[in-house]
């Protein structure tokens, strides 16, 4: 279902008119207090369009209390206010997308966002996380040049393969479309499509992912990347932010099939916290930075 919020009854009943003829299901109200108890009460809400100001609130706030209750609400600010216009610093955390109801067919755009939204929610290749939009949303704060790292990442990765004895390690962050690499050891990855990559379905677990053979497992068993790169075992540990986004995996891989003991798992699950601390610290020294400045 759509919702939309518009103080403006002819306008809100365009815009729920507009999503009715492109086969969703929309439902209009025209205030935050509405909004909620329609996110609260009703089936799951796909997709949150928004007026900004509203007679007891903002869009922005409504969006917050969205993505609350459901982080891959897909939200989008459809206003006639500027976005200079707008107090956005109380909300840098809310990812919206934005169109100007002074936008040539600015209606059609909407019905697009959301559509496209919609879409990579339910038709990827790949199974995504349940707060996927709010987990792509953290990483950008931590989605560091691998320069700006240093070493730290790249000993980490090293220590690694030696600890367990296998061939490489690396560490990687995984954002809408892709897996990119802050660190390899032993292997060199260019950043990979994400419906290839084994780490896809690591970020889905709570625990240590293991496969002892990739070859026996029919998701992987022909995969041209594993192949190339001659990994048939495969270990990784999530990298979890402080408010629990999985943001990436510390991995290792060995050109043979091989057991992984509960203290290997224990131990790679520390090495994953380490790297994910020294991403947390940059993270926080960088943000202090643009802050200063």
């Amino acid at each position: 279902m759509i919702l939309c919020t518009d103080p403006d009854e002819q306008a809100r009943a365009a815009t729920v008119d507009a999503f009715a003829d492109a086969g969703f299901e929309a439902h209009g109200v025209g205030s935050v207090a509405d909004a909620r108890q329609t996110l609260r009460e009703s089936p799951p809400v796909d997709a949150l369009v928004t007026e900004y100001e509203l007679p007891d609130g903002t869009g922005l706030e409504l969006m917050e209390d969205a993505r609350g209750l459901s982080p891959d609400t897909a939200c989008v600010l459809f206003t006639a206010t500027a976005l200079d216009d707008m107090d956005t610093d109380a909300f840098g955390g809310v990812v919206a997308e934005y169109v100007s109801k002074d936008d040539p067919d600015a209606r059609a755009e909407v019905v697009a966002r959301v559509e496209q939204s919609v879409a990579f929610q339910t038709q990827t290749a790949y199974p995504l996380p349940e707060n996927e939009s709010a987990r792509v949303a953290a990483l950008e704060r931590y989605a560091a040049d691998p320069a700006e790292l240093g070493e730290s990442i790249d000993r980490l990765a090293e220590v690694a393969t030696a600890l367990f004895g296998v061939d490489s390690a690396a560490v990687g962050l995984i954002d809408a479309h892709e897996q990119r690499f802050l660190a390899c050891h032993g292997v060199s990855f260019d950043p990979i499509d994400r419906e290839d990559t084994v780490c896809t379905y690591a970020i889905l677990e709570d625990d240590v992912t293991v496969y002892e053979d990739t070859r026996d497992d029919p998701r992987f068993s022909e995969n041209e990347g594993l192949a190339a790169a001659n990994i048939r075992f495969y270990a990784s540990a999530t990298l979890t932010t402080p408010a629990g986004h999985r943001i990436g995996t510390f991995c290792v891989y060995d050109d043979e099939p091989r057991d992984f003991s509960e203290a290997d798992r224990h131990h790679l699950q520390l090495l994953a916290d380490e790297a994910m601390e020294q991403l947390e610290l940059r993270r926080r020294l960088r943000e202090a930075g643009e802050s200063d400045e």
